[in-house]
C-alpha cells in the first residue's frame, strides 16, 4: 500500500504565503490564512513549516533567493562596472516594486526564530558583492556592497511608502543616486 500523497508542499506554503504577505501585510500571513490558501488544514502545515515563525523565515529565505537569482540573472560579467551597477540598481528596484513587503522583510527584524539562513544570505548578497568588486576592487567589495545596498534598498522602501512627498521625477532622483554611485566608486578605482 503507498503512502498517501501530500496534499501541499513547502514550495506552495511558502508561494501562497508571500502572496498573503503582499496583498495583506506580514499580520495577513497567518496558519490558517496560508492553510485556507492552500487547502489543507491548519495542523498539516506543521508537516512543512514548524511554527509561524518559521513560516515567516520561510518567506524571508525565498524572497533573498529569488532577488539574488534576478540580479545574477540581469547581470553581465564583461560589461563595463558601470553599466553592471546601472543594471544592479534598476534591477532590484524592478523586484522591490513588484514584491514591497516581501523585499523590506528582508533586512527587518522579525524576533526570536526568525532568520536569514547562510545559504539564501549567499545567494541574494553574490551579486551585489560581484559588482561592488568590479567597481571598487575585491578588497573595498563589502563595504561598497553595502553602501551600494543601502542605497537602492532605502531609495525603493522610502519609494513604496509613498516617502518622496516634494514633487519632481522619483525617477531622476533614482537615477541621479545610482550616477552618483558610480562616479565616486569609479573615481576611487577610474572604472
Amino acid at each position: 500500500m503507498s503512502p498517501t500523497p501530500a496534499r501541499t508542499s513547502r514550495e506552495r506554503i511558502v508561494a501562497e504565503g508571500l502572496s498573503l504577505l503582499e496583498s495583506g501585510g506580514l499580520d495577513a500571513v497567518t496558519m490558517a490564512a496560508v492553510a485556507e490558501r492552500v487547502g489543507v488544514k491548519p495542523a498539516s502545515l506543521y508537516k512543512h513549516v514548524r511554527d509561524r515563525s518559521a513560516l515567516v523565515g520561510a518567506l524571508v529565505e525565498a524572497t533573498a533567493v529569488a532577488i539574488g537569482r534576478d540580479l545574477a540573472a540581469d547581470d553581465d560579467p564583461a560589461a563595463a562596472p558601470r553599466a553592471r551597477l546601472t543594471s544592479l540598481a534598476h534591477g532590484y528596484r524592478a523586484f522591490a516594486t513588484a514584491h514591497p513587503r516581501a523585499t523590506a522583510l528582508l533586512f527587518a527584524h522579525l524576533g526570536e526564530g526568525v532568520s536569514l539562513g547562510a545559504e539564501p544570505s549567499r545567494a541574494a548578497a553574490a551579486p551585489v558583492l560581484a559588482v561592488a568588486a568590479a567597481l571598487a576592487g575585491p578588497d573595498r567589495a563589502l563595504p561598497v556592497a553595502r553602501v551600494l545596498t543601502a542605497f537602492v534598498h532605502g531609495f525603493t522602501t522610502m519609494e513604496s511608502a509613498g516617502a518622496f512627498r516634494l514633487g519632481g521625477s522619483v525617477d531622476e532622483a533614482f537615477e541621479t543616486g545610482v550616477a552618483l554611485l558610480a562616479d565616486g566608486l569609479a573615481g576611487r578605482r577610474g572604472a
